[in-house]
């Protein structure tokens, strides 16, 4: 395992992308299996509840990455939405790859956000993008939302209560508030008790500098007022040209419902169900999970 930084100039000024490879790296060799890169959601949360795809690492080289306003990277505290845009993480992640030297040959993989993220890097048409792995997610934030809302009315009525009155109130910041929500991600982020280190951590960093999760997403995964509340890509899925693997939980926030679409609109896709899991599927059902991406990867080296 090594680590770094990759620097990136964000509106005149200089940043680090921290980043850690596990694996051997050996962009030069093109018989060596592609580089997976991976992308981690929130957005404002961390690599770290990614940390399970390092079994993949006997096989081939694999790219963790915090991005910019997140984790290890540089951190831009108080900038408001004109500052963080869907553009702004798509040339960070390019930034990246070019600084790793391995433009030429590499996976994907994007996880919620990261799948938001990896769908609008691959719509830019890298040349040396060998495929993604769309794990957990949607190609519509309004269609996210609306799930999770619907999935909320699943919620004991005193959860909904609580969650309701605090939004009105415009006291999400309560204590009361976060553990309403604890009970829906309970259901439908990870269904493990406890959950893992790795994740918790990874949402820890959104409590260390919430800035880019409440400015781009909002409060909560279901009281979303951020901006990028209206992304979505749905009419341009089509466009997407290289293989497509989409993961997701039968109990997941990204729901069923969410996969068909993708997998409807991406013309060379397919889509695996995890039966038992619910949004973080490699944590929960881990050594299935890489199984089916490792020899999913491997097809198509």
């Amino acid at each position: 395992m090594s680590e770094g930084k990759a620097q990136f100039r964000v509106n005149g000024e200089t940043a680090e992308t921290w980043y850690r490879i596990d694996g051997h790296l050996d962009p030069g060799n093109p018989d060596a299996p592609a580089p997976l890169v991976t992308l981690h959601g929130g957005p404002g949360a961390s690599h770290d509840y990614l940390l399970p795809l390092v079994d993949l690492a006997a096989d081939r080289a694999i790219v963790f990455y915090d991005q910019i306003g997140n984790g290890r990277s540089t951190h831009f505290p108080g900038r408001n939405g004109d500052f963080w845009t869907v553009d702004l993480f798509v040339r960070e992640l390019h930034n990246l790859v070019d600084s790793l030297g391995i433009a030429g040959r590499h996976h994907l993989l994007g996880s919620s956000w990261g799948g938001f993220l990896a769908q609008e890097y691959a719509l830019t048409h890298p040349p040396g993008l060998q495929s993604i792995v769309l794990a957990d997610t949607a190609a519509s934030f309004p269609d996210f939302v609306a799930e999770a809302n619907r999935l909320r009315t699943e919620l004991p009525p005193e959860v909904e209560a609580t969650l309701k009155r605090h939004e009105e109130a415009g006291t999400t910041d309560d204590p009361e508030y976060e553990e309403a929500c604890m009970v829906f991600y309970r259901r439908h982020v990870c269904r493990l008790d406890p959950w893992p280190p790795e994740l918790i951590e990874a949402f820890g960093w959104i409590d260390k500098d919430p800035t880019v999760y409440h400015t781009m997403n909002g409060p909560s995964e279901f009281h979303v007022i951020g901006s990028i509340k209206d992304w979505q890509v749905k009419d341009r899925l089509g466009e997407i040209d290289v293989p497509t693997l989409l993961t997701s939980g039968r109990y997941d926030e990204a729901t069923p419902a969410l996969q068909e679409a993708l997998r409807d609109g991406i013309p060379d896709s397919e889509w695996v169900l995890f039966e038992e899991s619910s949004h973080t599927p490699f944590v929960e059902e881990r050594e299935r999970y890489m199984q089916v991406v490792g020899e999913w990867l491997t097809k198509r080296d």
